[in-house]
């Protein structure tokens, strides 16, 4: 898996959503930058720091994945990975559903899956070691590229979706104290279900975490 490192992007999802664009790249490929001034999060919030920070994405194929993951729940596979990943340095961060993490009651980073073509994009951003954009941060000292080879290792060994889910629905329990959004409305989560493809029903509707 090639990575591409830069001391300062605008934003690694947007690069990697261009060079899809253009037809220039090999999947799968991973972007990392030290500083991010206009990165993406979710419903399209901003996302940027500087040095000490993990600001990275990552362009691969659905045929990359395991067989039995739903599309619509990549998300929640990606940033658990990403978690499980983060356990050497803070075995307090937990996710919250779909694609948040959280240290105890603070928001700390995130995940955010685009899908282009045939392709999936999937932007992280997490506050390792400064408070930059109004989140808290872990202040872990663990290097950025460190970390993203740790979360690409656990990729290449494609747990199952099945396996996956099983330990990360006893983790949803604590995301039910918080809100999600459906339909660009906030909405509680008390009361959610989650269901077996990730998703969740809340009032008589599915919600889905691909954006």
């Amino acid at each position: 898996m090639e990575i591409v490192s830069f001391k300062s992007l605008p934003s690694t999802q947007t690069y990697l959503l261009d060079k899809i664009e253009c037809g220039d790249i090999d999947t799968p490929t991973a972007v990392i930058t030290a500083q991010q001034t206009a990165g993406i999060g979710s419903r399209e919030n901003s996302w940027s720091g500087g040095e000490g920070n993990f600001f990275a994405s990552l362009a691969l194929t659905e045929a990359w994945l395991p067989s039995d993951l739903p599309p619509a729940s990549a998300s929640i596979y990606f940033a658990y990975l990403m978690k499980e990943a983060l356990k050497k340095s803070s075995e307090e961060v937990w996710l919250k559903w779909p694609n948040d993490l959280y240290l105890h009651d603070a928001k700390v980073g995130g995940l955010i899956t685009r899908k282009l073509s045939s392709f999936l994009v999937l932007g992280i951003g997490i506050n390792l070691k400064k408070n930059q954009n109004g989140y808290s941060s872990l202040d872990t000292d663990i290097s950025p590229l460190i970390l993203l080879n740790i979360f690409l290792d656990l990729l290449k060994k494609k747990p199952k979706w099945k396996q996956v889910f099983s330990q990360y629905k006893i983790e949803f329990e604590l995301s039910k104290s918080y809100f999600t959004h459906r339909n660009g409305v906030k909405v509680e989560m008390k009361d959610a279900m989650l269901c077996s493809d990730g998703s969740l029903m809340i009032e008589g509707e599915k919600v889905y975490s691909l954006r």
